[in-house]
């Protein structure tokens, strides 16, 4: 048998939370405190207040408490004498003979006043000798779980303490710090064991001058991660692609139907400067993030880009996170490059037999030059002849390692390497996000990445408006439809998310299918949901693409990527379930044409404080990056992030929304350390976040 198998419960507690050394445990700091450094009489004390009270036992049941049985005992203040009932709802064997008659405790928790007395419901209780002194400093309550009680947490940390590593890791504390922030050892024993006369507020609020330098740290080294990570991409080679624009480039520019925007042109000359730098200066691996708002021609960039490489002989992969955005983009792909002669391959998981071993067979031997699909671009039987360029759009689906997997394909074709002898070429990658994102998250968590921003719309795109509606005015709405249908226009209905269950989404989306097929007849209305199988889905969103149905009940399997012009009223069900971005994406599934559009949001009631701020947000503006803002405010930034984390947090201390100042002094002191101390560096890295440096690298 292990060790671990052997240990008690509570020790493998502490292994499963990751407590697994004395730095670990010293970094595991309090949620909150409990003030037991003083006694206060019963009476005194305040509604919802939490205090501690010494008690004689005077009266105890003389059966002794069943397992999950209500039980109650009584005892005398020994400062004022007022009795106080300890009332126990669900109580154990142990507390009858911790609370014998004669025995003194001490109870900690609130006190409740009626007109029998005073009561302390559950309170916590331990024996003590008379005169034991209080403690001398507030008493942490840590983050634990069921199996791990407070008590043994509490002494577990206070052992490891003193064997801590919390030295400087830098020689001079000026080097590294802004002026004002404590000692770290000073700031974490302070938080573990703050003394009664610190501000309770700002220890809860984390404004405390002890959690500045516990949040600076964590943010300098996050800083140092991704400044690391950069140094690193720049010591690699990746290969020379064709300036933009080139031949391939402005062919494709004549078929468009339309001239790029000034944004546009900005951007691939960004990128440029990234895949084809001055003959003198050597290429090292673009890492970029395009993000745009909703409908700004993004796509279209992607294309441009993916000429910059097939110019040069080198071929391009594109990733989308669901076969619906996959195929819109494939088909655009291919409607404007193969009449150039670039051949575009399809992989998905719905692409078998003879046609996957085709596909599998262009990308190999380099006839493909572009390869569109989904997950299934990145399988194992998946190769390259000689990938150059990497696209990954919506890159928040993704997880890290199924990034990395895609862009560590180009050293697997004959053409990684212009010479065997040499290490291989590395791929360029460019994400794209529609989703803007703020300011304090591009210089945190995304700091590693050269950030390009589409922000302007092509011309043409007709304004959206939002209308914010009860539930009760539903059937309202459904009579409205007609009107626009008369019209000739096409019409989205997204029905709610219930995440604990497809089988009722499923149902949901049904039965409002039938309810407006039979509501709106004769127009067609077709149903489109995340259970139905690859080829159905592409059959339906086909003919609602050709205006064969007139309106789409969908789930959010179209929140991105579906294209259709002639849709100009887009309702969503349940608006308060979504996330703000989610509705902005959802409402960007309109006004791509020039007819006047409309997004409604139908809400149930009574509205959450925070289901109300986005749907007011919704309301006033449509500027993503406005939208993105609120949305940082009212979800934090995991809506953002996505699976850029890989369900680890990143940061676990710090919050960019409130800590900019000390982000700002992270990041100006970085490079400066990068260049003095690498060693301390790579300490003070290793020190805050360990392992998860690897979820940078994507």
């Amino acid at each position: 048998m292990s060790a671990a198998a052997k240990a008690s419960p509570a020790a493998r507690a502490l292994i499963k939370l990751g407590l697994v050394d004395a730095l670990s445990r010293a970094l595991h700091l309090p949620l909150r405190y409990e003030d037991e450094t003083r006694l206060t009489p019963p009476l005194d004390s305040r509604p919802g207040e939490s205090v501690l009270v010494e008690l004689e036992m005077v009266q105890v049941p003389a059966q002794p408490p069943r397992p999950g049985q209500p039980w109650t005992a009584l005892g005398r203040c020994v400062i004022s004498g007022q009795r106080v009932q300890l009332r126990f709802v669900h109580a154990h064997a142990g507390l009858r003979k911790l609370l014998e008659p004669g025995q003194r405790v001490r109870a900690f928790g609130e006190v409740r006043h009626s007109f029998s007395g005073c009561d302390m419901v559950h309170p916590q209780v331990r024996a003590v000798q008379p005169g034991e002194p209080l403690p001398a400093t507030l008493t942490p309550v840590y983050p634990t779980s069921a199996s791990l009680p407070q008590n043994y947490l509490r002494k577990s940390i206070a052992a490891a303490l003193p064997r801590a590593p919390l030295h400087e890791c830098f020689a001079s504390a000026d080097q590294a710090l802004p002026r004002g922030l404590l000692p770290l050892r000073q700031a974490v024993l302070t938080l573990h064991h703050p003394a009664p006369t610190e501000s309770l507020d700002a220890l809860l609020d984390r404004t405390h001058p002890a959690w500045q330098r516990i949040k600076y740290d964590e943010l300098l080294a996050q800083q140092l991660s991704q400044k690391r990570a950069q140094q690193l991409r720049r010591q690699s080679a990746a290969p020379r692609l064709a300036p933009h624009p080139n031949p391939l480039a402005q062919a494709l520019l004549q078929h468009l139907p339309f001239a790029l925007t000034p944004a546009q042109e900005r951007v691939l000359a960004e990128i440029q400067a990234d895949l084809s730098p001055p003959a003198r200066h050597a290429v090292t691996p673009m890492h970029r993030l395009l993000q745009g708002d909703v409908g700004s021609g993004k796509t279209v960039v992607a294309a441009l880009a993916a000429c910059m490489a097939l110019a040069a002989g080198w071929q391009c992969a594109l990733m989308a996170p669901t076969e619906i955005l996959a195929e819109q983009l494939f088909g655009k792909l291919v409607e404007w490059l193969e009449p150039l002669g670039v051949q575009v391959a399809w992989l998905s998981g719905s692409v078998k037999g003879r046609r996957r071993a085709a596909m599998l067979e262009a990308a190999a031997s380099g006839q493909a030059g572009l390869v569109v699909g989904t997950h299934a671009v990145i399988e194992q039987q998946v190769r390259f002849a000689r990938l150059g360029l990497v696209i990954i759009d919506e890159q928040h689906r993704f997880g890290v390692q199924q990034r990395l997997t895609l862009k560590d394909k180009a050293s697997e074709g004959d053409g990684a390497g212009a010479d065997p002898r040499s290490a291989p070429l590395e791929a360029h990658l460019l994400m794209m996000s529609a989703t803007p994102i703020p300011r304090t998250l591009a210089m945190s968590y995304f700091a590693d990445l050269d950030l390009s921003v589409l922000d302007g719309l092509p011309p043409g795109r007709s304004p959206i408006v939002t209308r914010v509606l009860g539930a009760q005015r539903r059937d309202e709405v459904i009579a409205r439809m007609s009107g626009a249908l008369e019209q000739g226009r096409q019409i989205y209905w997204v029905c709610p998310l219930v995440e604990e269950s497809e089988k009722l989404d499923l149902e949901n989306a049904t039965a409002t299918h039938a309810l407006l097929s039979e509501r709106l007849a004769p127009w067609p209305v077709a149903l489109l949901h995340g259970r139905m199988k690859a080829p159905e889905k592409a059959a339906v969103m086909a003919a609602f693409k050709a205006g064969e149905a007139r309106v789409l009940v969908a789930t959010t399997v179209i929140e991105v990527g579906v294209d259709v012009p002639n849709a100009s009223l887009m309702i969503v069900e349940h608006a308060e379930r979504f996330g703000l971005s989610q509705l902005h994406q959802l409402r960007g599934r309109v006004g791509r044409g020039s007819a006047a559009s409309a997004c409604v949001l139908l809400h149930g009631g009574p509205l959450s404080q925070a289901g109300r701020a986005r749907l007011q947000a919704m309301a006033q503006t449509q500027d993503g990056f406005e939208i993105a803002r609120r949305d940082l405010e009212i979800r934090g930034p995991g809506e953002f992030l996505g699976a850029r984390q890989s369900g680890a947090q990143l940061l676990r201390f710090a919050d960019v929304q409130h800590d900019g100042d000390l982000l700002d002094a992270a990041r100006e002191r970085a490079d400066r350390l990068l260049a003095q101390a690498p060693e301390a560096c790579d300490a003070h890295i290793a020190r805050w976040l360990g392992h998860r440096t690897e979820f940078i690298k994507a």
